[in-house]
């Protein structure tokens, strides 16, 4: 509860949205250019052994506890771990050794699809025309904005473009199976815990693939490259995401891929005086008109406008979290007998919204 209450005194769920979109979104330009000087994982393993530390030493002087307790809360630092820092990062940066960055973008803004399809499988979500419609008239406005073309996708490596799919397909279905796995551990110290977890994992993973830190050329672009993705992508990237991800659930939250192309594109105007297009206009309203549609219920009830509401995120996670207390209250029991976790106050505490541990 206590991680609950400190979540009000966050900014307003639009400003974490943007400033994450913000952060996230200039990643590829800092992935980009970190990789012409370090090997992929080693570079991702290096980045979040970094942030790992910052983080739990933020966790420590911050919150009342650091350390994970419970099954529960170290299934969740092990799925946030591997699933969201090693998977999705890995695959992320190899892939981004053969596609350029608007591609991988484009690629990676699947996310939210992934998201909704897994959650509509675990969660019992259902999407209906209209969501689904903004999903992929979103997608279609990340595509213009990338000057994305059906040769120029066809000409891209497959192989590369079939790791970034899996990457945002690890990202969706990470953010899904720790919806129901969130107790009372504030997110940061979860954070920490799996950072550190995931870099031990694309280290192993730098090992396999024979890469050498003795061939690291540390120049001051790999330096700054490594300084923002640990610092800003890392630590204060994934901080807003938790945040984000216990307000408004993992579907919408990782709509924040859709806009991570348009950050690129008025980074690189900014930071490289590149030109910002009619093409990107449209495109960038494009995305807005998905983003409309896929909020439809919440701008109709907005602006007054009676329909009938979907179930919000909690309720939706209400009917995961107990098929995982049917299997650790009953499955479990058959063969370790009882769990003293398991008692009629914790199950109900499930379906009344209390911190199930």
């Amino acid at each position: 509860m206590t991680r609950r209450i400190r979540s009000r005194f966050l900014p307003s769920d639009a400003t974490l949205f943007l400033v994450l979109a913000t952060v996230w979104g200039l990643s590829f330009v800092a992935i980009e250019a970190g990789l012409r000087h370090v090997p992929p994982l080693y570079f991702a393993s290096v980045r979040y052994a970094l942030a790992g530390v910052l983080v739990l030493g933020y966790a420590a002087a911050t919150t009342d506890r650091v350390r994970p307790h419970g099954r529960t809360e170290w299934l969740n630092v092990a799925v946030v771990g591997l699933f969201l820092v090693f998977g999705y990062h890995a695959l992320l940066y190899v892939g981004q050794l053969s596609v350029p960055g608007p591609v991988a973008a484009v690629v990676v803004s699947l996310s939210p699809i992934l998201t909704a399809a897994f959650a509509a499988t675990l969660l019992d979500d259902s999407l209906d025309a209209v969501v689904a419609g903004g999903f992929l008239v979103g997608l279609l406005g990340v595509a213009v904005v990338a000057d994305l073309d059906l040769s120029n996708l066809l000409a891209a490596d497959v192989y590369g473009i079939g790791l970034l799919f899996v990457a945002a397909a690890a990202f969706a279905l990470g953010s899904v199976l720790s919806t129901p796995l969130r107790t009372a551990l504030a997110d940061v110290s979860m954070q920490g815990w799996a950072m550190l977890l995931g870099a031990a994992a694309l280290f192993a993973g730098s090992l396999a693939r024979e890469e050498s830190p003795a061939a690291v050329e540390w120049t001051g672009a790999a330096l700054a490259a490594l300084a923002y993705l640990t610092l800003f992508s890392g630590v204060v990237g994934f901080l807003v995401y938790f945040a984000l991800h216990e307000r408004i659930g993992p579907a919408e939250s990782n709509l924040v891929s859709y806009f991570q192309p348009i950050v690129a594109a008025f980074g690189g105007w900014a930071l490289l005086g590149q030109t910002v297009t009619p093409t990107t206009v449209a495109g960038f309203l494009g995305i807005f008109a998905g983003f409309l549609l896929v909020k439809h219920e919440t701008v109709r009830a907005r602006v007054g406008v009676a329909g009938v509401q979907s179930p919000g995120p909690f309720a939706l996670q209400v009917s995961f979290e107990r098929r995982l207390r049917w299997l650790r209250c009953n499955g479990r029991a058959v063969y370790y007998g009882h769990d003293p976790d398991c008692n009629d106050t914790a199950t109900a505490a499930v379906g009344f919204g209390q911190d199930a541990d």
